[in-house]
């Protein structure tokens, strides 16, 4: 999905309460919708993504990636809990250095913004 930019599958991986931890925010983002949006918009805004390792145990897997977003390189990792039927549960990205998550929390807000504030609402 994310070597292509086609996202259209990433509902049908994704657990209907899943949640999504922010690397620049504390507060989680719950549901299926929220959290394929924040995480195909991230996507969009990393160049030259590449995963690097991945570690898997049981439920739990860890994905290590590098990109940047314009000049900010970055290391990250999503850490994702599965539920019973393979689905992605629980998922944080975690990214570093400071200024990387900073321009990602930029880029983000930038692009959909509204759109959370608009989809948290309804909760």
């Amino acid at each position: 999905m994310i070597a292509e930019r086609d996202f259209r599958e990433l509902p049908s991986i994704v657990a209907a309460d899943a949640i999504f931890h922010s690397p620049v925010g504390l507060k989680p983002y719950p549901g299926r919708d929220l959290v394929c949006l924040m995480l195909s918009t991230a996507a969009g805004i990393f160049e030259d993504f590449k995963y690097h390792r991945k570690l898997v145990d049981g439920e739990n897997a860890v994905l290590e990636f590098s990109a940047h977003i314009g000049d900010e390189q970055l290391k990250a990792v999503h850490i994702i809990r599965f539920n019973a039927a393979g689905e992605f549960s629980d998922i944080e990205k975690m990214v570093r250095p400071v200024k990387a998550a900073k321009a990602l929390g930029d880029a983000m807000g930038a692009k959909i913004g509204p759109q959370i504030k608009a989809m948290r609402a309804v909760e």
